[in-house]
């Protein structure tokens, strides 16, 4: 039987940190049954009161990113008064920090989603990525930071997207053996393309489950097992042709394959 668990996430921004911080560490209990509740945009008022009291009835567990010294004492106090586990993630690494550089941390929220160059950067690759998503602008592998090859079913845009996010324009193309390739792709600098592809059995039961999806009948020539056959054998021998890497997206997380891909092309963590 599961044991289940609440853990409030606190943010006096958005929050985001703190919550993939908590579900990485709660992932590696998978006897848990975790329940996440995260409170964005925390201040001192009755709001983070009601937080805090709902933490104690329920027995929560408390992950909080608090930059402000005054919240996060009133946070902590409170947790050590009631007998609630709780964790500070930010402050023991500014405190590190500002001990190491004998600065005092400016400690003023939301620095980490400013509306900043590198803001507008990734809207900017985001919109370059959208238009340029599943072959329809040629033109504009040329101008891609990152070209992903792939037959149907190798998450190509939701790779696309998420490489977008990290600011790396990226265009898309789709494989197969009845589709004309673009004669840009000969243009396209190699170090600067991917080919994607798939496990036969991984592929056969995404597309059998998506015309089941669609109400449709799932044994099509889009999930026959010889049609993709065909399909590998085709863009193993573009690959071949063009010489690029190809990464293998079967058992893969999205996060897992894209930092494969930036290692690969020698992106510096979130940016180029």
């Amino acid at each position: 039987m599961k044991q289940n668990l609440d853990v409030f996430v606190l943010s006096d921004g958005v929050g985001e940190t703190a919550l993939r911080v908590a579900r990485a560490a709660f992932i590696q209990f998978p006897e848990m049954d975790t329940t996440y509740t995260k409170y964005p945009f925390i201040k001192k008022d009755e709001q983070l009161n009601k937080v805090l009291e709902q933490a104690k009835a329920k027995k929560a567990v408390v992950l909080h990113t608090i930059v402000s010294k005054e919240i996060c004492q009133i946070i902590n106090e409170f947790c050590q008064d009631n007998g609630i586990v709780y964790y500070d993630i930010l402050n023991p690494i500014i405190g590190t920090f500002s001990q190491m550089t004998h600065q005092e941390p400016i400690r003023k929220k939301g620095l980490l989603h400013e509306l900043d160059k590198n803001y507008f950067d990734m809207i900017s690759a985001m919109e370059f990525t959208i238009t340029n998503d599943d072959g329809q602008n040629p033109k504009g592998l040329l101008d891609a930071d990152l070209v992903l090859l792939g037959i149907s079913r190798t998450s190509k845009t939701p790779l696309s997207l998420y490489l977008a996010n990290k600011n790396i324009k990226v265009a898309n193309l789709p494989l197969g053996p009845t589709t004309n390739l673009p004669e840009q792709i000969w243009d396209v600098d190699k170090k600067k393309i991917i080919g994607l592809t798939n496990d036969m059995n991984v592929l056969l039961k995404i597309r059998r489950q998506r015309m089941i999806a669609y109400g449709l009948d799932p044994d099509t020539t889009y999930s026959d097992e010889n049609e993709i056959k065909k399909e590998l054998d085709y863009s193993n021998e573009i690959y071949n042709e063009l010489g690029c890497p190809v990464i293998n997206v079967a058992d893969r997380s999205i996060e897992e394959t894209a930092a494969i891909i930036m290692e690969k092309l020698n992106f510096n963590g979130y940016q180029k």
